[in-house]
């Protein structure tokens, strides 16, 4: 079998040659087999990267949510705190000036005239001067509120004329 005829020999080399094609087919389909594999594995952690990114920054938005809803409430504590106080302090203020008001009443009766038209007079200012100054201490700046509240409702058309017409000197004084 030493001499081989071309025919035989290209043959073979047809054989062979689908052989190598063969085999080259088949390592690219596993080639492609691989990359699939390769692109899925690679798609799955882009996945599941991609939704630890998302927890992780919907974990930060809601603690900076919390965090500001926290700074919220503590300052809405504090300037609740703060008008708490303040309401406090005008109450302890309008008690003192009832006091004072109170006080001075009692001085005018008893250094005023006492008798004559004089001392009615000074006795009636000294009424007035006493009752404004126990209203003021025992009712304070809510009792005056709610009274006024009161009365503007029983009276509209006086209360808006004589809001009108303060609103008018006020404006007046203050043209200058």
């Amino acid at each position: 079998m030493a001499s081989t005829s071309k025919s035989d020999w290209k043959a073979g080399e047809q054989r062979g040659g689908s052989g190598v094609a063969e085999m080259a087919g088949q390592g690219a389909q596993h080639a492609t087999e691989k990359a699939k594999d390769f692109g899925h594995a690679a798609a799955e952690k882009a996945k599941e990267l991609t939704q630890a990114t998302a927890d992780k920054a919907r974990d930060i938005a809601q603690g900076a949510a919390d965090k500001a809803k926290d700074a919220g409430a503590a300052a809405m504590k504090g300037g609740a705190q703060a008008a708490s106080y303040m309401g406090r302090k005008a109450e302890d203020a309008t008690s003192a000036v009832g006091g004072g008001i109170e006080s001075l009443g009692e001085s005018i009766r008893q250094h005023g005239p006492q008798e004559g038209m004089m001392g009615a007079a000074t006795c009636e200012v000294a009424k007035s001067l006493e009752s404004t100054g126990h209203y003021l201490k025992e009712q304070g700046l809510a009792g005056m509120g709610e009274d006024l509240t009161n009365f503007i409702r029983k009276n509209p058309l006086p209360a808006l004329i004589v809001g009108v017409a303060t609103g008018y000197l006020i404006a007046r004084a203050t043209r200058r």
